[in-house]
Parts: structure tokens; sequence; C-alpha cells
């Protein structure tokens, strides 16, 4: 076997969130991971001697796997504080962004209640790519010309399509826009591509061409598109069906009336109950259409979601449309906004129509229906329904803390503005006070202590946690948050390490090392020992983010005083192996204590190759 390749503290598959938490809930041990425990050194390395299996003091005659050992089953842990990272970017009067900016220059209410910020940073393009090498480097691809280093992905972006609702001119001119876009991503992004319609699907992936590929399938998808194409008679649009049938305008009908007497009937008098009727049809069908088209749409948003919700980064939906049509059930927008605050994810639109003037006239590929008694009223409706369907672009925008991008005809730069990393972010982080584990929806405001004009985007809210009736599932699912978060959490000291050894054929072996530091960690005592229970879960991700296996075990440690002593120096090691095809890694491990409710996150990959 040849040794592979290791890595120290770092910083296709459609997975959701609820299967993580099952996978969390019990992890298998057998085919996929082989668990040791100890209380040694690291394993042999290219420069790490061999370590030697320890024993308690003599005096004890104890060993101290007898006093480490690994389980399979849950146990009980103590709720963790909860702390509320928020992203800030802040930008001038002209669009500028403001750098320079320091923990005391930012005020962040939850619930109107001033709260202190407690963790304060800054992330540029420069710290990302240092956090993403620092957890990519390794000795073979530095030193020895191995494997080149992984970028671990940081930012998963989804770009959604509205082909429900796009005409043909404005997807050519958006496909066009968006290979600007492709052209911006950063080594440590990941881009997705997606319609409302289900027809356009491009994976997360970082592949280039492959995502330039895919946008040559953005083109129209209507669902239902009107009943009367091709005579155009009447020309009844989702707006106008929505003000008669759903808000009462009884001038809809009397001017669709007019409209059908005049293109079906030459204007005969003698036919006005049947056109009457005809008119009635046509804004049913109108509105059936149009609320047929919106329920596919808000569907597909919703399973891009659940899909962002299962990578471990920051999450991005962009949304790239003409806007549609809010009818009398606010439900699907509201519900919509809710399960991205829940997945943590910022949902950035964009007005695909760009600087557009009224279309007072109507769709110019059709035949135009007006007459001099309805043009006026015609034209009315026209301008309102295109200046609704932006409401909802805007309420997405709003409501998960994103940008709204319109009346510009700059769409490459408006893509790249709502679909890349800010260059710079200022990143908060504060602990909830009296906070009630609830589930409930907490406003946030970020403003500035200084009186100054600046647009500030960040979050708008978030959703606390829910305190579970089962302390084990509590803790299940507090581990899994941290699992697919990129950040990294100190409570505990852990190194993490990685090596692989190839095998025959396409296989190889993945073994990942942490070594834990005991000091720090709350022990309680009793029966003249030292007890507490760590959780150590181990995920791995593909290169694009997509889950491929994992892990947890249940360490119980009743340590005797020597031992104790012993590993307050030495530290505790763990050693997990995983059966892979080769193929480059994201290896994210979570460990957490149930005495002090503390957590450690660590960052790692690897280059297995071919």
């Amino acid at each position: 076997m040849n040794p592979g390749v290791f890595y120290r503290k770092s910083c296709g598959h459609r997975f959701s969130r609820l299967a993580m938490l099952l996978v969390l809930a019990a992890w298998a041990a057998g085919a996929h991971a082989q668990d040791n425990v100890g209380a040694t050194s690291p394993p042999k390395t290219s420069d790490t001697p061999a370590a030697q299996p320890t024993k308690a003091g003599s005096d004890t005659k104890s060993d101290t796997k007898v006093e480490v050992s690994s389980h399979d089953t849950g146990t009980t842990f103590k709720l963790r504080v909860n702390l509320v990272q928020v992203r800030v970017v802040v930008r001038d009067k002209q669009g500028n962004l403001v750098d320079g900016l320091k923990r005391e220059d930012f005020l962040l209410y939850d619930n109107g209640k001033l709260q202190t910020v407690s963790t304060f940073g800054v992330e540029t393009a420069q710290t990302r790519h240092a956090k993403a090498e620092q957890a990519a480097k390794t000795q073979q691809g530095d030193e020895s010309g191995g494997p080149p280093l992984v970028a671990i992905p940081q930012r998963f972006v989804a770009l959604v399509f509205d082909d429900i609702h796009l005409n043909m001119q404005d997807s050519s001119t958006i496909r066009v826009a968006a290979k600007k876009l492709i052209e911006s991503m950063a080594p440590t992004d990941r881009l997705a591509i997606y319609g409302t319609s289900g027809q356009i699907t491009t994976e997360f992936t970082s592949d280039k061409a492959v995502l330039e590929q895919g946008l040559l399938k953005v083109i129209p998808h209507p669902k239902l598109g009107k009943a009367n194409d091709v005579s155009n008679c009447p020309d009844v649009n989702h707006y106008m069906a929505d003000q008669y049938l759903n808000k009462g305008d009884s001038m809809v009908l009397n001017l669709v009336t007019q409209e059908v007497l005049q293109c079906l009937y030459g204007g005969d008098p003698k036919e006005l109950a049947a056109a009457t009727q005809q008119a009635q049809m046509s804004l049913q069908q109108a509105l059936t259409a149009g609320d047929t088209d919106n329920d596919f749409t808000y569907r597909a948003l919703e399973d891009v979601i659940r899909r962002l919700s299962a990578m471990p980064g920051q999450k991005i939906l962009v949304l790239a449309g003409p806007g549609f049509l809010i009818t009398t059930s606010q439900l699907q927008e509201t519900g919509v906004i809710d399960r991205a605050n829940r997945a943590n994810v910022t949902i950035n639109t964009l007005d695909a129509r760009g600087l557009y003037a009224p279309d007072v006239g109507g769709d110019i590929s059709q035949p135009n229906t007006d007459t001099v008694q309805t043009a006026g009223l015609k034209t009315m409706y026209r301008t309102a329904e295109q200046t609704e369907n932006s409401y909802v672009m805007v309420d997405f925008a709003n409501g998960t803390g994103g940008t709204f991008f319109k009346n510009s005809n700059d769409l490459e730069g408006g893509l790249v503005r709502v679909g890349s990393a800010p260059d710079i972010c200022y990143v908060l982080g504060f602990s909830p006070q009296n906070q009630k584990m609830d589930g409930k929806y907490h406003s946030i405001k970020v403003a500035m202590a200084a009186k100054v004009k600046y647009d500030i985007q960040a979050r708008h809210g978030y959703f606390s946690p829910k305190k579970a009736d089962d302390p084990q599932q509590q803790a299940k699912q507090e581990i899994a948050e941290a699992v697919f978060s990129q950040e990294e959490i100190n409570d505990l000291s852990v190194e993490l390490q990685t090596q692989y050894f190839k095998l025959q054929g396409d296989e190889a072996k993945l073994s990942i090392v942490s070594r834990i530091d005991l000091k720090g960690m709350h022990f309680r005592k009793e029966n003249g020992r030292n007890w507490d229970n760590l959780t150590v879960a181990t995920v791995i991700f593909d290169e694009n983010g997509n889950y491929i296996t994992g892990g947890e075990k249940l360490l119980e440690m009743r340590l005797l005083d020597t031992t104790y002593d012993r590993l307050n120096k030495t530290g505790l090691t763990m050693k997990s192996s995983f059966d892979l095809k080769p193929g480059k890694y994201m290896v994210r491990q979570v460990v957490r204590d149930s005495e002090g409710a503390q957590m450690a996150a660590r960052n790692g990959a690897v280059v297995i190759p071919y």
C-alpha cells in the first residue's frame, strides 16, 4: 500500500437535511467506518514517529482503553448556547463597499433589543482564500509535487432562472449575462443552474465549461400559457383575471366583453350575452393558468432551498426572472421565505427585464386585439401587471436579507453583484439574551453606531432553536447544524489529520485521525473517576459539497486520576476509516462533550489520485 497525504488543523447526491439528521442519529460502524480510540499520539506519518499504546499508572493496574470506551449509542447533552451569525455588507451612496469598519461601528438588535456583539470578523477574498488554502494544504502537494490542493467549497450559489415566466427576448439576454457570473467564480465557489420549469438542471460544480453548457437550456418553458395563443382574442392576462375573480373589479369583465364582441362577433350587439360568457370563461382560464404557473414556481424554489440546505457552507439562491403576480393568498410566498430563513439561505433576485418601459401595446409577437374603446384601460392593466410582478422579487430579497437588482440594463454586473461574494463582508455574532427555545422567528436589525447613511445588507431574522423533548435528539440536531456549516468552532482544541491508502483497483482507504486536547473540558468527578462523554461526528463530502458518507461515535470517559493527568498532557486520539473511490473530498468533523456542552468543528481536504 502507498501512504497518502496528511492534513492538519483546517479552518452526487440529493441529500436532504432530514436525511442527514437520520444519518447522524444512527451512523454505521461497519463497512464504511472502523473506529479506534486510544490515549496515544497520532499514528506514524512521514514526520511523526510511531505511537505506542500507553497504560495507566502501575498503581491503578488499569488499561486506558477500559477507561475510554467507544459506542454507537447516543447520550444526553446539555443545551449549547446559541450563537447567531449575521453577515453584513455595507455600501455608501454610490454603491461602493465600505472598508475599515470595526465591531464598535455596528449596532445589532434582536426583536428590538440591543445585543452585545460577541464575535466580529471581516471576510475578504484574501481571507477566504487563506482559509481554503489552510484547510487544503498538504505536505506532499507542497513539497514533493503530489496531488493538487483541494479548494474547499465555502459558498454554494443556486442560479435559478424563472423560465416559466421568462419571454424569449429576456431569456436570451440573461443567458448571455450569466456567463459573466460563471467567469467571476472563485475557486471556493460552487454554482448550480436550475429552472423553475424543472427542465433546466446543472448540479453544483466548479467546472465552468459544464455550467456554460447548462446555460444553453435557458429558454422559456411555460407550463400552461394562454388558452388563446393563436388568435389572442381576447387578450387577457393573469393580473386582469385576478382583479375580476379575486378582487371583484367588474370593469375588467366589461372590458373583456367589449373586446370579445369586436374580435369574435364583429361588434354585433345581439351577441352581447355570448360575448359576456366567453369573456368570463377566458378570465377563468387566465386565472387558472397563471396560478398554476405560480404553483410550479413556488415548488421549484422550495426544492432548490432543500437542495441548498444540505450543502456545507454559505448558501445563496439567485432568482433571475421578470417576477410574477402575488394573488389573494400569500401563504406560498411566505412559506418559501420561512423555509429559506430556517435553512440559512439568502435569496437575491434580479429583474431579467432590465431597464424597461411599460409594454403598453402587449406582446408584439401576438395579434393586437385592442379597440378604440378598450385600448386605454388595457394599457392601464398591462402597466399595473408589469409593476406588481416585481413585488414578489422584492419580498423574497427583503424577507431573507438579500438584494433585489432592478431597473438596469447592466445584467452582467447585476448577476455578479447578487451571485458573487462581496469583496468586503463583516460577520457579527451574538448570543441572544434570555432566549426561549421555542422555535419562534426573531427579527434582526443592523444599524450603524454613527448616524451615517449607508446601505446595509444583512439577514432580517432567524428562527430560535426549538428544544426537543428528547435531549439526545436535541444534541443530534445541534451537531447536524454544525456539520452543515463551514464555520470553525474552537470551544475544544482538536487537530485533524487525514491519510489515504490505495487498495487494489479503484478502491482506497481514508483514515481520519483526531487528536483531542482534554484541557478546558468540564469533567465531572464521580466515584473517584473523571466523567465526560465525547460525540465525534465525521462527514465526507465530495469536491462539490455532495454528501458521500460519514460516521458518529460516542466516547465514554471514566478516567482515573493518573490517566486523567497523563491525558491532559498527551491528549486523546481517535481514528476513523472510510472506504472511498479516488477523487477530491472535503472532511468535516464536529466534536462535542456532554458536561460542558462545548464543541469543536474542523475542515480538512484530501485528494486520492486515480
